[in-house]
């Protein structure tokens, strides 16, 4: 199944000249290189990407604790039934698998005592500030960096599907960081193709697996930006569109203070 995703998206989304990249520049001030982030046009929301948390614990050792252990072959068993390949070999973006559960940014806020994303903050590796990378527990998987995890893209494609004039067939562009390839050339990538085959572009064979850095609409209505450093994906369109998004079940978005 995953051939053929790469082979579609290898089909379908051809490179296409640096220049359609151009007013990104000019809207942003900016050279993309870890993404072209855009200004509310005129709204903007945040989705979140995902986490996941072991159903079966217990689950709160610190990751940095467990994996020295592992590596110095000293209580493997330090979480109990936890695979060391597991927690240390689980690709970004990706559902971990049956013994995992979604666990949203709000429940972890709630635990904590603290908002998911501190005021003046974006989402990143600094939210929920009382977890460091050395208490982070092994028993949730940090959100992914620099790209959206694999059920938030789709489910954002079939969004912005619904909420663009021509549906399926609007014609959109994708950004890629050179950061994200980083060639002998460190050039940006950019491609074109339509929103009825942008899911297939998680598989594109040439882009290393990640999500695009940008993605819009060519008649420039809506922008999807994913930071590099980031752990969630800004979304800048009209009204209706951001409205969708923070009202969806499946999608976790947030606004923040500084796109209102």
């Amino acid at each position: 199944m995953r051939e053929d995703a790469a082979a579609l998206a290898a089909a379908r989304w051809p490179f296409a000249p640096a220049r359609e990249a151009d007013w990104l520049r000019d809207l942003t001030s900016d050279d993309g290189l870890t993404g072209f982030m855009p200004p509310a046009l005129p709204d903007a929301a945040w989705v979140l990407h995902s986490m996941y948390e072991r159903e079966l614990g217990p689950v709160g050792t610190p990751f940095a604790e467990y994996r020295r252990g592992v590596l110095a072959g000293e209580r493997p068993e330090l979480v109990a039934g936890l695979d060391p390949g597991e927690a240390m070999g689980m690709l970004p973006g990706e559902h971990p698998g049956p013994r995992w559960r979604r666990l949203r940014w709000a429940e972890l806020a709630q635990r904590t005592g603290e908002p998911a994303v501190p005021e003046g903050d974006l989402p990143c590796h600094t939210s929920f500030p009382s977890i460091t990378p050395e208490t982070w527990p092994v028993g949730i998987t940090v959100p992914s960096e620099g790209s959206m995890d694999r059920a938030a893209w789709n489910r954002l494609i079939a969004i912005l599907t619904r909420h663009s004039p021509q549906g399926a067939d609007t014609p959109c562009l994708a950004h890629y960081s050179p950061l994200l390839h980083m060639n002998e050339d460190f050039a940006s990538h950019i491609r074109s193709g339509t929103l009825a085959h942008a899911q297939a572009l998680y598989d594109h064979p040439e882009e290393e697996h990640w999500s695009p850095s940008n993605l819009w609409s060519r008649d420039r209505s809506w922008v999807v930006c994913t930071d590099y450093d980031l752990w969630a994906t800004k979304v800048a369109g009209p009204a209706s569109l951001v409205e969708a998004l923070l009202d969806d079940t499946e999608i976790e978005a947030v606004r923040l203070f500084r796109d209102v």
